[in-house]
């Protein structure tokens, strides 16, 4: 019987969707030769780094083997190997930067014109049939993951720029777009994004996430947070996100939007001195962005704008 609970993801290593786009140079037929060639290193990489885990016995991974991450993991003896339980886990196939991608093969990204989206569902679509045709050949779990990238969105950007320059327009920025995104500056309704982004859930089968930027808290206006939560389940989404700004007054110990005068103590707090803000980044609510957040996801908040209705 065919189950998704215990399936937990092994390992998974992402691709540089923009890299491939600047070595073909608009030819798609390159593009795609050079895509293929990626998937399938990735593929091996996996399989490769595969061999090695499930050798390892179930102690070094005792919180993992013991909450049931992958199927029968609970039932392992401290001494055993992994490797029967790791077959049911997942190995994924990553992506970030489907909106550079397309920028630098079509001129537009996927929230600009509807021959850019159309592309854009056939390359990840292209991706998820790799990863459905290695699964069934391999009889192993591997997905398409869409890449919640933290590090990496700096890291691929920062390389292409110096390897690259002929793309600074893509690059200049310092990051990519996370995953298939519509990019964070875009003006643009919320609901647009999730009709755009909900094309890409069902062919991201590793994981995925949508989310939009509203200003102020959604919690003074129940209605709008319940329209906005069934327009998404409406629309398939299998992960949805409401980013809303939190900021907490070191001083008075406030919790909420704080903006030139804090609501808690009265205290002018323009300067933001003492406001650690909390912000959501790849799916979790993190401490003071200046003390957690990496130089290319502060570069991505400050272009963050808010979703219109």
């Amino acid at each position: 019987i065919e189950i998704t609970y215990g399936r937990g993801n092994v390992s998974f290593t992402s691709t540089n969707l923009p890299r491939i786009a600047y070595k073909a140079n608009g030819d798609w037929d390159k593009f795609y030769a050079e895509l293929d060639r990626m998937l399938d290193l990735v593929r091996r990489q996996l399989l490769e780094r595969f061999a090695l885990q499930k050798h390892r016995k179930a102690k070094c991974f005792q919180m993992l083997m013991g909450n049931g991450v992958w199927i029968d993991s609970d039932n392992l003896n401290p001494e055993d190997e992994v490797g029967d339980v790791l077959n049911h886990g997942s190995l994924s196939i990553g992506f970030i930067g489907l909106s550079e991608c397309l920028k630098a093969m079509t001129g537009y990204d996927h929230s600009e014109a509807e021959h850019a989206l159309r592309k854009g569902i056939e390359i990840v679509k292209h991706m998820r049939d790799y990863t459905d045709r290695e699964a069934q050949k391999s009889k192993l779990n591997f997905t398409l993951l869409a890449t919640p990238a933290e590090g990496l969105c700096g890291r691929f950007c920062r390389i292409d720029a110096k390897k690259y320059p002929e793309y600074s327009d893509l690059t200049s920025k310092g990051y990519y777009t996370n995953s298939f995104h519509v990019p964070v500056s875009k003006h643009i309704p919320m609901w647009k994004k999730i009709d755009i982004e909900a094309n890409f859930h069902p062919l991201t089968n590793a994981g995925h996430i949508t989310y939009v930027e509203v200003d102020g808290d959604l919690t003074n206006n129940p209605e709008a947070f319940e329209r906005l939560v069934l327009y998404a389940k409406e629309k398939g989404l299998g992960y949805f996100a409401i980013n809303h700004p939190v900021d907490y007054d070191n001083e008075c110990g406030y919790s909420g939007i704080i903006n030139d005068v804090c609501p808690g103590c009265g205290r002018d707090t323009r300067n933001r001195e003492g406001i650690t803000a909390i912000r959501r980044v790849t799916g979790y609510l993190t401490g003071g962005v200046s003390d957690t957040w990496n130089n290319a996801k502060q570069k991505e908040l400050k272009d963050r704008v808010k979703h219109d209705r």
